[in-house]
C-alpha cells in the first residue's frame, strides 16, 4: 500500500487506519519535535499531490480486508500536513461512503484561515489540530512555520473553525522543557484556548525521535504545571502500546516502511510487531530493511528509532 497504513495503536483512536495524502516531508511547518524529520524544503501550495482515486480505492481495498472490530477509527494523518491536498474535502466525502467508522483529521491547523479548507474539515467526526505556544514569538521558535502562516492567522483560524464545526476539536499541546512548559508560556497557551473552546486538550510529549537533538520532554512537575493552567479538560496522552498491522503489504519490509514513513517505531515495538515470526526471520527482516536503504536508525536519548531513510534528522 501506497497511501493507507495500519492500523496501528493510538491511545485516543484506538486502532486507527491511517490515509496519508502528501509525500514525506509536504509541510508548512518544520517543527523542532516532529518524529519526520525536517520540512526541506518548506511549501504551502496547495494542490493535488496524490491522485484522490488512488487513496480511496487503497482505503477500499484495505477496509475489505478487515474483519469488524479490528478498525476503530479511519484518520487522515499526513507525512506533513495533509490539508495540503487541495481536494481534501472529496477524500473525507468519500471514505464516509465506504465506512461507518468514524473519521479524524490529525493537522497542525494552520489552513483553518481559509473558509475552504474549513468547509472541507466538516464532515470529519473529530479535528486534532495543534497548538503549541501562545505567543508568535514561541509560535516561530517551536512550529518554525511558513512565512505566509503567521500566529495571527493560526488562531483565528481556530477560532472560526470551532464556531462552524459540529464535531469533536481536540487540540493537541506538544511539551517540549524549558519552551512551552513554563507557567507564563502556558498561561499563554490557555488564553488562547480560552478563546477557541475546544472539546478537549489533549498534552503530548515528543518521546518518538525528535528532529532535533535537543529536544526534551518535559518533566513530571511541567506536567502538573499544565494539567492545573490548562484546565480540566486537558489530559496527557502518553503513546499507545500495542503491535502494528503489517497486512497489505507484498512483503514485511514493504510493510514496515509504509509505517515508519509516517510513525517512526522503536526497536523494541518492531521486534513486538515482528514477533509472530521466528527469531530468525525477525533478524533477517531487520538485516534485509536496514540494507533496503529504505529505512534508517535514529537514536535519541538512547533509544533506537527505525524511520524512512528520506527523513532528515541532524546527528548531532
Amino acid at each position: 500500500m501506497n497511501y493507507v497504513f495500519g492500523p496501528v495503536p493510538s491511545r485516543r483512536l484506538g486502532q486507527s487506519l491511517g490515509i496519508d495524502t502528501i509525500p514525506l516531508k509536504t509541510c508548512n511547518w518544520n517543527c523542532v519535535y516532529c518524529q519526520l524529520g525536517r520540512s526541506m524544503p518548506l511549501t504551502n501550495e496547495r494542490r493535488e499531490y496524490v491522485p484522490v482515486d488512488d487513496i480511496l480505492l487503497e482505503t477500499e481495498q484495505t477496509l475489505k480486508s478487515h474483519k469488524n472490530g479490528e478498525i476503530d477509527w479511519v484518520t487522515f494523518v499526513g507525512s506533513g500536513e495533509p490539508t495540503l491536498h487541495s481536494r481534501f474535502g472529496e477524500l473525507i466525502r468519500g471514505v464516509k461512503t465506504l465506512t461507518t467508522l468514524p473519521v479524524a483529521v490529525i493537522t497542525n491547523g494552520s489552513l483553518l484561515y481559509l473558509p475552504e479548507v474549513r468547509e472541507e474539515l466538516s464532515p470529519a467526526d473529530a479535528v486534532l489540530p495543534t497548538l503549541d505556544a501562545g505567543t508568535a514569538e514561541l509560535y516561530r521558535k517551536i512550529n518554525r512555520p511558513h512565512p505566509q502562516i503567521t500566529f495571527e492567522r493560526l488562531v483565528d483560524g481556530l477560532v472560526a473553525f470551532r464556531k462552524e464545526y459540529r464535531g469533536k476539536l481536540w487540540v493537541e499541546v506538544m511539551l517540549v522543557r524549558g519552551l512551552n512548559d513554563t507557567t507564563e508560556a502556558l498561561e499563554d497557551i490557555a488564553r488562547i484556548l480560552k478563546r477557541v473552546k475546544p472539546d478537549a486538550v489533549h498534552i503530548n510529549l515528543p518521546t518518538r525521535p525528535p528532529v532535533e537533538t535537543w529536544v526534551q520532554p518535559t518533566d513530571d512537575e511541567g506536567l502538573m504545571r499544565a494539567m492545573s493552567i490548562l484546565g480540566n479538560i486537558a489530559e496527557v496522552v502518553h503513546p499507545a502500546e500495542g503491535t502494528f498491522d503489517l497486512s497489505g503489504c507484498k512483503n514485511v519490509v514493504d510493510a514496515v516502511i509504509s509505517i515508519i514513513t509516517r510513525h517512526p517505531m522503536r526497536q523494541d515495538e518492531l521486534e513486538k510487531t515482528l514477533a509472530q515470526w521466528s527469531t530468525g526471520q525477525v533478524s533477517d527482516a531487520l538485516s534485509e530493511l536496514e540494507s533496503s536503504g529504505r529505512a534508517q536508525v535514529v537514536e535519541r536519548n538512547g533509544v533506537r528509532f527505525w524511520s524512512a531513510s528520506p527523513s532528515r534528522y541532524p546527528r548531532k
